[in-house]
């Protein structure tokens, strides 16, 4: 999977967090993308089965789709914590920067960084 079609599935799992219910617009709103472009998206993520939309345009993540969606996200959060407490970047600086490393880190990289903000400071 790409890094934009990542990028929308750990949005549509934050909105329905958040909402409890995600449509297309939200998801435009969300990322200040225009409706085709978001249109275009969710019809590959819907072919690709990570989605599925409702009769009311409710966009839902299949099983396959959360589950990525939830790596996603745990991948995002721990590179955040981590530049917060090891480098001491600002938690707005870690939140934009981590939306970018999230794609490219290693599994080795992230193993270890999820390891460091769950040791207890010594």
């Amino acid at each position: 999977m790409h890094e934009s079609g990542e990028d929308y599935l750990e949005t549509i799992l934050m909105l329905h967090n958040k909402n409890g219910y995600v449509r297309s617009i939200d998801i435009a709103n969300e990322l200040n993308y225009t409706k085709p472009s978001i249109s275009r998206a969710v019809s590959i993520l819907k072919n690709s089965n990570y989605i599925t939309v409702d009769k009311n345009g409710h966009i839902l993540l299949t099983d396959l789709g959360r589950e990525t969606a939830e790596r996603i996200y745990e991948r995002h959060n721990v590179i955040a914590e981590f530049m917060i407490a090891s480098l001491g970047i600002s938690r707005e600086t870690a939140e934009k920067e981590s939306c970018r490393i999230e794609h490219i880190v290693s599994e080795e990289t992230f193993q270890k960084m999820k390891e460091y903000i769950k040791t207890p400071a010594k």
